[in-house]
């Protein structure tokens, strides 16, 4: 009977209603679009987008390139109104019964503790160290791809906050190096994966589309790297992992499921379609549970390192 499926799940101890999660980057930078994401795609929980010290404006547009199959090109450049919003955000999702996981973005190591302690003053579920943004200079990427720096960022974090700390990373050469470390300095769960750097150029005025030249690739042709990254880090560390990348129905969140992800994110089906979709890809995951005979999806986190 479907009434007896078990979805709920948790990562570092962040209870979710089942394994669908709302990822940074989609709607999550004021109280009414997180309010609107929650009635809408019922998630187990949202990733704020990424907040920085202060407002950034970003790059101009165009800022997001659409290349079909479901795929973004994006250089944003962490526009965002800045950590002062953060008790907003957070209270909308705790009215409304629904965790919220607030992302962070530092210029430095001190600057990442000191913007996680404002996240969990303000009574955020977790905070989502992001460490691999693809397209700006000075924030996330530069740090996250050095194993010792990461190390560093993320052991001031956690030892600076009482609630969980997530680190989100790049699909770097050195990606088993740097989760290593990330764990070794505290992090609680690990978020894989970022976008990976892309271009596209226009052919007829000879120029990048986007502003920032160099974006990241998102959707369904970043889902097998995310796949594989999963896979890779489950097999070495049996961590806790919230996998995403091109989540756009239960097919593709159960590979990274299956890969050893306990949770999954999803942000370009959001953008495709509506956060309706969350809906669906739940409902079509019970069907599949029933169809396989699996009461609780917790038994599906990394079955596929069992076959």
């Amino acid at each position: 009977m479907v009434d007896e499926l078990v979805l709920e799940t948790s990562v570092s101890g962040v209870r979710l209603k089942h394994p669908v999660m709302v990822g940074s980057g989609v709607l999550g930078d004021k109280p009414e679009l997180i309010i609107r994401l929650i009635e809408e795609g019922s998630p187990a929980a949202v990733v704020t987008k990424t907040l920085t010290k202060k407002p950034r404006e970003g790059y101009l547009p165009p800022v997001i390139v659409e290349l079909g199959y479901d795929s973004y090109l994006n250089a944003v450049g962490l526009a965002n109104p800045g950590i002062e919003v953060v008790k907003d955000l957070v209270n909308a999702g705790i009215k409304l019964s629904t965790p919220v996981i607030v992302s962070i973005a530092g210029s430095s190591i001190k600057e990442f503790a000191e913007l996680a302690v404002i996240a969990d003053e303000a009574k955020a579920s977790a905070v989502e160290l992001n460490l691999s943004c693809p397209h700006v200079r000075g924030l996330g990427a530069e740090l996250g791809k050095d194993a010792q720096t990461t190390y560093e960022v993320v052991r001031n974090v956690s030892s600076s906050i009482k609630i969980p700390t997530w680190v989100k990373l790049g699909p770097w050469d050195n990606l088993i190096n740097v989760a290593g470390k990330s764990l070794e300095g505290g992090a609680d769960a690990l978020v894989l994966i970022n976008t990976l750097r892309g271009m596209k150029i226009d052919i007829y005025s000879f120029r990048p589309i986007l502003t920032a030249r160099i974006g990241g690739l998102s959707g369904r042709a970043l889902h097998p790297v995310a796949v594989r990254a999963v896979y890779e880090v489950y097999r070495e560390f049996k961590c806790d992992i919230v996998g995403v990348g091109g989540v756009f129905d239960h097919e593709t969140a159960l590979e990274l499921i299956l890969a050893g992800a306990k949770a999954v994110q999803v942000v370009s089906a959001v953008i495709s379609y509506s956060p309706s979709v969350i809906v669906s890809i739940v409902e079509s995951i019970k069907n599949y549970m029933t169809d396989v005979n699996v009461k609780s999806i917790t038994e599906l986190v990394g079955l596929s390192h069992k076959i």
